[in-house]
């Protein structure tokens, strides 16, 4: 073994003589750092025409950090509990076909579409974020492709709120170039192909009633004629009526298939903004 230290050896000697000041010379120096900042800082907010009363001021504690309240949790997903259920309706249905999508257009009904882009207009839709619709239909029946069997269908969108809520901000200019709109188009009957034509009169006629917003738009319809004789293939049918409800982000389109009054739509619509509470940001 080495005679001479190690060098962990040598540190451990040299500490030795270090002499380390009292406590009382700590805080003496701390003190004496703590006055040379004072006076730099006065210098400097003096140059900058600001008061060194602020500086020599002492220092108050900051107020207490109020609890913020937990936020609701941000919703996504549409599950099927927002839907309408078949045991809120008047008549013994089910769900026959159900369906959900992204970033899908919310369409009111085809022929306002049309009959806006006919006449050389844009169709009007907004944008959704995600959706998810059901038809319901009478119970037992085999399917949804006779029309006469079904009795309700409801597409149920999530929206940018803004958007949501300018759609029934714009819902009368939407439908006014349709208040009274000559559809005319070719029907296959045994005499063979037909050019007919039908008036549809489109409104807005109840706003309010279910929801954060809500409307019943009616499209009252004559029944197809022929455009060369003026014969018509049969009555005048009932109006087509829809509903569009808003909860919060969320945006529920309703059409019964036929027979339906409004009051009776009225009553369905503010179920749904019931079960759209489910969906809704913010929650009801």
């Amino acid at each position: 073994m080495r005679d001479d230290p190690t060098f962990v050896e040598q540190i451990r000697r040299d500490l030795l003589d270090v002499r380390w000041p009292s406590p009382e010379e700590i805080r003496a120096r701390a003190r004496r750092r703590s006055q040379r900042r004072i006076v730099v800082s006065t210098v400097v907010l003096a140059l900058a025409g600001v008061s060194a009363v602020a500086v020599a001021a002492p220092r108050t504690s900051p107020p207490p950090v109020q609890p913020v309240a937990s936020a609701s949790p941000t919703r996504h997903e549409i599950t099927t509990d927002a839907l309408l259920q078949p045991a809120e309706l008047s008549q013994q249905v089910e769900v026959q076909l159900s369906d959900s999508g992204l970033g899908e257009p919310v369409q009111l009904d085809h022929q306002l579409d049309y009959c806006r882009t006919s006449q050389g207009r844009s169709d009007g839709r907004k944008m959704s974020i995600l959706s998810r619709s059901q038809t319901l239909v009478h119970k037992q029946s085999p399917s949804v492709a006779t029309q006469s069997k079904g009795v309700l269908t409801q597409d149920l969108f999530r929206m940018v709120p803004e958007a949501a809520t300018q759609l029934f901000a714009e819902l009368d200019e939407l439908v006014a170039p349709c208040a009274e709109w000559r559809s005319v188009g070719q029907v296959k009957t045994a005499e063979g192909i037909r050019t007919m034509e039908a008036v549809h009169r489109w409104a807005v006629v109840q706003r309010g009633f279910a929801g954060d917003d809500a409307a019943i738009l009616r499209d009252s319809l004559t029944a197809p004629r022929d455009v060369q004789t003026g014969q018509p293939l049969a009555d005048d049918p009932s109006p087509i009526l829809m509903a569009v409800v808003r909860v919060g982000d969320t945006v529920s389109v309703l059409r019964p298939w036929a027979g339906g009054t409004e009051a009776d739509l009225v009553q369905l619509a503010v179920a749904a903004a019931a079960r759209m509470c489910a969906a809704a940001n913010p929650p009801c």
